[in-house]
């Protein structure tokens, strides 16, 4: 498929004078451009940002060298530190703020705050982690960001 406009027709039907009709059309726009896929629902069930079907990662964090279904290379990927700033935010507000709460109305134990914390902290981060690097993976597509060049004038 070139680049391009491309009608696909969904439905043809043929009147009592051999006359064709189109009556419903999908449009494709550019060999990059599979379905209607959303890069936060992509991202967050660490799907192929293209396809959305094929699965993004190999392990917990690593990417897969390509999607399975529609054969798109994830060598463009580059989600940074991006995720993790993002994770330490949300999950420091989240356990800090739950922390000096219960510190506050009911001064418990030091003991307690680490047993109650620190395994709540680890699966917070480890639960938002791969969600958060797979949406940035799929924003990175959807926008075609790429590596920053200068510009030799």
């Amino acid at each position: 498929m070139s680049g391009g406009r491309v009608p696909i027709p969904a439905a043809v039907t043929a009147d009592a004078a051999g006359q064709i009709e189109f009556t419903h059309e999908v449009v494709l726009s550019g060999p990059e451009v599979v379905g209607n896929v959303s890069p936060i629902a992509a991202g967050l069930r660490g799907r192929c940002p293209r396809c959305g079907r094929g699965p993004l990662f190999k392990g917990f964090l690593d990417l897969d060298t390509g999607c399975r279904e529609c054969g798109l290379d994830y060598a463009f990927a580059d989600a940074g530190d991006g995720p993790a700033v993002f994770v330490i935010m949300i999950a420091g507000f989240l356990i800090v703020g739950a922390a000096l709460l219960v510190e506050v109305n009911y001064a418990p134990p030091f003991w307690l705050h680490m047993v109650l914390w620190l395994p709540l902290a680890t699966v917070t981060v480890l639960g938002l982690l791969r969600p958060l690097k797979g949406w940035f993976i799929a924003e990175q597509y959807r926008s075609k960001a790429r590596e920053g060049r200068l510009d030799p004038r």
